[in-house]
């Protein structure tokens, strides 16, 4: 019951900001975490040990914080209220369609926008490029910010969805292939590989089950060919389903990087109609998971 009652109030009311601007956000505590354990241990000799060991303490304290908050006497609506903000449903797809509404004026405002949620360099984006990026942004934190949380919460409760959370941040933060994050992140970015190893096909999976795609053959061949074990998931799903070609050539601080075509048979003018559609499909694995809450609640 407490995950169906999450899933509703995280739908309706997302991530107020009147409170999340007088209070610090449970991920921005979260990242304050990882960050004081990158300045405090990322130095020195064998970086790969003290990276190891930073994700345990913070897997660890995850799991020791969800336990505690769910023993604590009447935990019932501190677990909700968690819950509710661990899961990102509303908020990913507001920011998924604003990009869309952002095409729709210009692309240099499309482009202003699709720079708060996607990695690679902007400022020579075309309209099918922003797109193409809000689109795979969409498919990526579908399985990282709601199903990935979701699933860890039915396996292990409270103290999976917020173990969860810490090691998806430490990875977002310190799971770089960088001179800095090259040893020192690498157990947090494996450990994130790991927990969303189910989370991400299972995406895949709703999303195909929700849009009636039954063919499998063009995932299995796609979602090996993304540079993430995981992310080509939910992205090779939804490009068929969505008929646009996804991934392809795209540039990361300044250097040309030719990625291979996820669904090169679809579309490569994809436009702000297309990301609605994808943040549409959003809705229907969000609906999806709604209706596993209540047939778990009812078993």
């Amino acid at each position: 019951m407490a995950l169906i009652l999450a899933l509703l109030l995280d739908a309706v009311f997302g991530e107020p900001k009147m409170i999340w601007d007088r209070v610090p956000h449970p991920a921005v505590l979260m990242g304050r975490l990882v960050g004081a354990a990158d300045q405090r241990w990322n130095r020195g000799e064998r970086l790969r040990l003290r990276g190891f060991l930073v994700t345990v303490g913070l897997l660890t304290i995850g799991l020791t914080l969800g336990w505690l908050i769910h023993v604590l006497p009447d935990h019932g609506v501190l677990e909700v209220l968690a819950v509710a903000i661990l899961v990102a449903q509303k908020s990913l797809v507001e920011h998924v369609r604003a990009v869309a509404k952002a095409l729709r004026q210009s692309v240099a405002e499309g482009r202003k926008s699709v720079a708060m949620i996607v990695g690679r360099d902007t400022a020579e984006m075309t309209g099918p490029d922003i797109a193409r990026g809000a689109i795979e942004s969409a498919a990526e934190n579908l399985s990282d910010g709601v199903v990935a949380p979701v699933f860890w919460y039915l396996v292990l409760g409270l103290p999976g969805i917020v173990a969860y959370k810490l090691i998806n941040t430490a990875d977002s933060m310190i799971g770089h292939m960088t001179p800095r994050y090259r040893e020192f992140g690498w157990a947090s970015a494996r450990l994130d590989d790991v927990l969303n190893l189910i989370p991400a096909r299972l995406t895949a999976l709703l999303i195909a089950l929700t849009h009636g795609w039954v063919d499998l053959t063009p995932i299995l061949r796609d979602a090996p060919k993304h540079r993430s074990p995981n992310a080509g998931w939910p992205e090779s799903t939804l490009a068929p389903v969505l008929n646009v070609a996804l991934s392809g050539p795209r540039s990361y601080n300044g250097v040309q990087k030719d990625y291979p075509w996820v669904w090169p048979e679809g579309r490569r003018d994809a436009g702000a109609d297309d990301i609605d559609a994808a943040a549409d499909a959003l809705w229907r694995v969000w609906a999806s998971l709604l209706a596993v809450a209540v047939i778990v609640a009812l078993l």
